[in-house]
């Protein structure tokens, strides 16, 4: 016959486990998402360079604004020239919510 000592510490693993588990899944979903959204930050800085680069070089407008929205969907694009530069500024929203948004310059006339 065992004897026990204290409470009984049955189910208390269960319990633990219950409580223990939407954190974790919060902490991952979290993870998860800052991962897809610095993702799609990078996507969104090649865009504007290589649209950067394409109005530099005296190609259309629309040239650029496509560059951009086949790298990242829904972006919104605005080419402005600063001074000798020639800059692209694209905005768009991430998987958590937040708006991203990235900068380009290129030398305008430049190959």
């Amino acid at each position: 016959m065992t004897s026990r000592r204290g409470g009984d510490d049955r189910g208390s693993v269960v319990a633990e486990f219950a409580v223990a588990l939407p954190a974790v899944a919060l902490v991952l979903a979290l993870g998860i998402g800052a991962l897809a959204t610095a993702s799609r930050h990078v996507r969104l800085q090649d865009a504007v360079a290589d649209a950067a680069r394409l109005s530099a070089r005296g190609e259309p407008a629309q040239r650029a604004h496509e560059a951009v929205a086949a790298a990242v969907a829904g972006a919104s694009v605005d080419i402005a020239p600063r001074g000798d530069l020639v800059c692209v500024t694209a905005s768009a929203a991430s998987v958590l919510g937040l708006r991203i948004s990235a900068t380009g310059c290129a030398l305008a006339g430049g190959l």
